[in-house]
């Protein structure tokens, strides 16, 4: 039987929620040359996976959190899907925006919570970490204890790493790019000569620079 790792990685894989371009980078929002791009929101279209990854995450906060009082999605990826999981464990929901809203009550988070309570954090992807933390922040300054974070997929940079530990927020994931590298070479979506450049890729982002030269 296969991992839930690899599982995850392949159906991503396979509805283009993740798209590998070793020759062919991608430049991310940050300047990153990048030969992956992840945009997980995909597998809201696709209800067989959508619920997958519900049934999956609600799993991974049932067996890793105990008893939430409430669910918290970061905005914009994971507003929906954290929905579906709140909905699916029959808890309170809200969602963190990344800035407040420039209007009415300049909301930061969207919904109800009370001092006190537990949450679960939701995300689609974890890269740096950075805006994940930052959702974090904001429950915490509303007197919330965040008792954890579980998201679809992670790249596992050592600076996301390094991050959440020193922010004390354990991170669970369905799935991670190791895995996804493992599957992806399995369903020959990649060849063997493409996982160095992959590998490499990971140790540095921010300073990769991709091989353009091509062998005759």
């Amino acid at each position: 039987m296969k991992k839930l790792e690899s599982l995850v990685a392949e159906k991503l894989l396979k509805i283009s929620a993740i798209k590998l371009q070793p020759d062919i980078p991608f430049t991310w929002a940050s300047g990153w040359n990048s030969p992956i791009y992840t945009d997980n929101r995909k597998t809201l279209s696709y209800p067989e996976l959508r619920s997958f990854i519900k049934v999956e995450l609600c799993r991974l906060i049932m067996e890793n959190f105990e008893a939430p009082d409430a669910i918290a999605g970061v905005a914009t990826g994971a507003i929906a899907q954290g929905a579906l999981v709140a909905d699916t464990l029959g808890l309170p929901y809200v969602y963190v925006r990344s800035t407040p809203k420039d209007h009415g009550l300049e909301n930061l988070i969207e919904g109800n919570l009370k001092p006190g309570q537990k949450i679960v954090v939701i995300e689609d992807l974890i890269s740096t970490g950075g805006s994940s933390l930052k959702a974090v922040e904001a429950i915490r300054n509303a007197g919330c204890e965040v008792v954890g974070m579980a998201a679809i997929f992670t790249y596992g940079f050592p600076v996301a790493v390094k991050r959440f530990n020193e922010a004390g927020v354990k991170l669970v994931t369905l799935s991670n790019y190791n895995s996804m590298l493992e599957a992806a070479l399995e369903t020959n979506y990649i060849k063997e000569q493409d996982l160095e450049t992959l590998k490499e890729w990971r140790k540095d982002p921010a300073s990769w620079v991709p091989n353009t030269t091509k062998a005759d």
